[in-house]
């Protein structure tokens, strides 16, 4: 017979089914990624569509039959989060976290920093400052929260010493194979980073969401941090994120 249970989530995707339902990726406090079916949505009539779109923080109220996806019986919105689907850029910047959480954090398995992370994001990503220069893709706190989420997922970049030989001095390069730094002496194999950008890498991990805007990093330190992101998701997960190349 199934049962029904309440859950915070957020949504992370959202796909047409049928000719009125909708088929949500969700990463819920509770049991971490689920997939789910919300019956009727579509139709002028409902309300409950509109706390529903990709990135809404809400409440809900799910039966869970015996098929995979399980059905959203009720919804209270916590957060809209509608300045941010109202503005390209930040819309651009808030779906990347999005897929980001759904390719690392893919499982039915409760992470609670990782949500805590993901509601944060969102929070912040509606008041924040848009890059009249760059594509949101570049954007401090994308890259913020793609390295914390690798972080959080086993993957944490290590850029304070060279991840081969241990050592403190220059460091000139990045390995995706090794997930870290290099010296020059282990370089092979790397692709070059400057100065800049792993100190710009090392002040983000380390520092709350927040304060990514504050970091500094200038254009190409941005570039060189997104190369890290995209190398070790490559190299550790095994996709790309589409998001990225839009």
């Amino acid at each position: 017979m199934g049962r029904s249970y309440q859950t915070e989530a957020i949504v992370l995707r959202s796909l047409r089914f049928g000719e009125a339902d909708r088929i949500l990726h969700l990463y819920t406090r509770e049991r971490g990624r689920i997939g789910a079916i919300a019956k009727g949505v579509r139709k002028t009539k409902s309300r409950v569509g509109a706390r529903l779109e990709p990135l809404s923080h809400v409440q809900l109220q799910l039966h869970e039959g015996s098929g995979e996806l399980q059905t959203v019986t009720g919804v209270d919105l916590i957060a809209a989060h509608r300045a941010t689907r109202e503005r390209p850029y930040r819309l651009g910047v808030g779906l990347i976290g999005a897929e980001a959480m759904l390719r690392l954090f893919g499982e039915p398995e409760a992470n609670e920093r990782a949500f805590e992370a993901l509601a944060r994001f969102l929070d912040l990503l509606d008041e924040a400052d848009e890059l009249a220069d760059a594509r949101p893709a570049l954007d401090p706190l994308a890259l913020s929260f793609q390295l914390k989420l690798l972080w959080l997922s086993g993957y944490l970049p290590h850029v304070t010493t060279c991840v081969e030989c241990g050592a403190g001095g220059e460091l000139v390069g990045f390995s995706p194979r090794a997930g870290g730094a290099v010296c020059r002496a282990h370089a092979r194999g790397s692709f070059m980073l400057s100065a800049e950008t792993l100190a710009g890498i090392e002040l983000l991990l380390s520092t709350p969401l927040a304060a990514a805007a504050a970091a500094g990093l200038g254009d190409r330190a941005r570039r060189e941090a997104l190369t890290v992101v995209t190398s070790s998701y490559e190299e550790h997960g095994g996709f790309r994120l589409r998001t990225l190349s839009a």
